[in-house]
């Protein structure tokens, strides 16, 4: 019985945890599975067109990463990222309220904890998003020998 609540209850981790990361990446997870049901739909196989589905949606994020690096005016890199992040606010908003829909009997408060998830989700998408223009790895440090 214990083995069993164990379990039971890194499942449910795993599960928020894939979850969460659904909700991150909204957009291209949307945009893959949407080109997955489009192939499938033009008489791909299922294997096929799952295949190309996740394809489309590994360049869709590809493309709006290097759009975003690529974009000298904050002005623009802030449209891009909101173009990735809103989805994802959307969908984290969704899931909180997915969630929260029976546990929390007060409207008022379940709408504050859902839009509050909202915010950390498309918050932390526009922050994923932003990483790569941010970190450059500088092997120099690794490489000078300062030992003294």
């Amino acid at each position: 019985m214990v083995a069993l609540l164990i379990m039971s209850t890194v499942l449910i981790g795993a599960l928020c945890v894939l979850a969460y990361r659904l909700a991150v990446y909204a957009l291209p997870v949307m945009l893959g599975f949407e080109i997955t049901h489009i192939v499938y739909q033009a008489g791909m196989g299922m294997i096929g067109a799952s295949i190309v589905g996740f394809i489309g949606g590994a360049v869709a994020y590809g493309l709006l990463s290097v759009l975003f690096v690529s974009l000298r005016s904050p002005l623009t890199r802030v449209a891009v990222g909101l173009v990735f992040a809103l989805p994802a606010a959307g969908a984290g908003y969704a899931l909180v309220s997915g969630i929260s829909a029976n546990v929390i009997p007060s409207e008022f408060w379940r709408l504050m904890f859902c839009g509050l998830g909202g915010l950390l989700v498309g918050a932390t998408a526009f922050a994923r998003l932003s990483v790569p223009a941010k970190v450059r790895p500088s092997w120099q440090g690794l490489q000078s020998n300062n030992w003294h």
